[in-house]
């Protein structure tokens, strides 16, 4: 970071570094704060699906001019009934954002914001056209500062990226031919970087596979992995890339009987064809030496219930292939994550 100011100079209007985990609303109405009261006319953002959500929820609330955390709770997409996005009319930002991300959490290619309000400890999303990177800059070579455990995870974040469009309600074959490339890379590039930390190729080939498993977005509704995943942050406070991790296998297997075919394709693309396509998930997990259980992530079973009526109302849950219609659905999965 000190390196990119100095090369800005004197075009460097400001610096935040106030963002925090699960990306809560005070944050974000300080980051606009800051973007306002620097007369910034462009944000580059480093870092991770904080940082850019962070960024991208306080664009909104700079389209809007809102400053407290009532008015931003107004702006939030929701679901109606039959489970279809509502999204509230929201202006063109005043500013827009260069991403040049440092994890793989697939923040950098979305134009969707999750937001936790800790007061009443669940996630909203925030999403507007103009909120996300008007350029991703892909260097490898700044990802080699990111902890070892936040780049694997994340990493399994894009694997769920990735199944969850293959496996979504509305599949679409640009979306497939994407995510079942970026199994690929994501396959070979991870536990590669993991054996070489400083193999700048294989962390590109994993960049690349974030890219490819984000063709779904805005076209394949994503499932109760992400949907669970999200009040596993909000709730219990686990990041994104550990929910990936301790969940997709089992909505993988919960959804089976509705994927059973596209299933296989996943099982091929991760390179063991004719295995189960979760047991393979879970392979990739537990080679990378990452939590496959949520009480290996410290979530405690006072919290199912809260975890699991928040997630019932999640756009994601309300999607799932394999119709979700009751918190104890919800629960039993959680207790075989457990």
């Amino acid at each position: 970071i000190d390196a990119i100011e100095a090369a800005l100079g004197n075009r460097l209007a400001g610096t935040f570094t106030g963002c925090i985990e699960h990306t809560p609303i005070e944050t974000v109405l300080k980051a606009a704060a800051a973007i306002r009261d620097s007369g910034a006319d462009l944000v580059v953002t480093v870092g991770g699906g904080t940082h850019i959500d962070t960024v991208k929820a306080a664009l909104i609330a700079l389209a809007e001019d809102v400053r407290d955390v009532e008015g931003f709770r107004a702006l939030k997409a929701s679901a109606d009934s039959d489970g279809n996005r509502v999204v509230p009319p929201i202006k063109n930002p005043p500013v827009r954002q260069i991403v040049v991300p440092t994890t793989l959490t697939g923040a950098d290619f979305s134009d969707l914001a999750g937001v936790t309000d800790t007061e009443k400890r669940t996630k909203y999303l925030y999403t507007q056209p103009r909120i996300g990177g008007a350029a991703v800059l892909l260097d490898p070579a700044l990802t080699v500062h990111t902890p070892e455990w936040l780049w694997l995870s994340t990493g399994i974040r894009a694997v769920d990226h990735a199944v969850e469009t293959v496996c979504g309600q509305t599949p679409q074959p640009l979306a497939d031919a994407g995510a079942l490339h970026a199994l690929r890379l994501l396959a070979a590039g991870l536990p590669e970087t993991r054996r070489a930390p400083g193999d700048l190729a294989a962390r590109q080939s994993c960049q690349l596979g974030v890219w490819m498993s984000c063709m779904g977005l805005n076209r394949v509704q994503y499932g109760a992995s992400h949907g669970i995943g999200h009040l596993l942050g909000a709730v219990s406070g686990v990041p994104h890339g550990y929910t990936s991790c301790v969940m997709l296998p089992h909505v993988m297997r919960y959804n089976r009987v509705r994927t059973e075919t596209r299933q296989t394709w996943i099982a091929d693309a991760l390179g063991r064809p004719g295995e189960d396509a979760a047991d393979a998930v879970a392979s990739l997990v537990a080679g990378l030496g990452l939590p496959s259980r949520l009480r290996d992530v410290d979530v405690s079973k006072d919290d199912f219930a809260a975890i699991a009526e928040g997630s019932l109302g999640t756009i994601f849950v309300r999607n799932n292939v394999r119709p979700i219609a009751d918190a104890t659905q919800i629960v039993d999965l959680l207790e075989a994550a457990w």
